[in-house]
């Protein structure tokens, strides 16, 4: 009898097929991920119109310190629409500041003394412009006030009138001579007082003027 010949059969569990991988994107790399995060974030917390908010903002309170309030009311409205949370708050607060400033009722003034007083505040805030108004005021009520000339000679000559300043400081010690010593002393004429015609006014008994 013919000897029949075995034929080896591969075993299924040897053959296992292995699942087709699909192409993917690439993988970042730790410090990739890290920068990614970092640049993600950085575009978030920081937008592009952050420097904007914060350079109005800092305008508007140099105007602020300045007394200019309504033009720093304006820059104050443009930073609160920034996306920075705290300059928006903060600029916030100084519009109602600015509003309640603004909003303050006009002084009520009726004599000379009044309009005097006004007028020599107003130049201790350096609004010249405004006091020289306010003195005007006073003297068309007291002509012949002398201390109010002086004060007019001094918002004058404070404001850049020199002119304006020579001839109220006249009038002053015409009616008061004792206006002259009290200008001699006086810091806020020191810068004027060894100019012509100042000198002349202020030192008569020097020869050669």
């Amino acid at each position: 009898m013919t000897e029949k010949k075995k034929i080896a059969v591969p075993k299924s569990t040897d053959r296992r097929m292995s699942k087709p991988q699909v192409p993917g994107s690439p993988k970042l790399s730790e410090a990739g991920r890290t920068a990614a995060s970092r640049e993600g974030a950085a575009a978030v917390t920081q937008p592009a119109d952050s420097n904007h908010q914060l350079t109005s903002f800092e305008a508007a309170m140099k105007l602020f310190h300045a007394r200019k309030l309504r033009e720093a009311r304006e820059l104050f409205v443009i930073a609160t629409k920034g996306p920075e949370r705290d300059v928006a708050q903060r600029a916030s607060l100084h519009i109602a500041m600015c509003d309640r400033r603004l909003e303050k009722p006009p002084v009520e003034l009726g004599s000379a003394e009044d309009y005097y007083n006004y007028g020599v505040a107003l130049i201790n805030t350096r609004n010249f412009g405004e006091a020289r108004a306010h003195l005007e005021r006073g003297i068309a009520i007291a002509p012949n006030a002398d201390h109010i000339h002086y004060a007019l000679a001094l918002a004058r000559a404070l404001g850049g009138d020199h002119g304006g300043a020579y001839e109220s400081l006249k009038r002053a010690i015409d009616l008061e001579p004792r206006n002259r010593t009290i200008a001699r002393q006086d810091a806020d004429f020191a810068s004027i007082a060894s100019q012509p015609p100042f000198d002349a006014l202020l030192y008569p008994e020097k020869k050669g003027w």
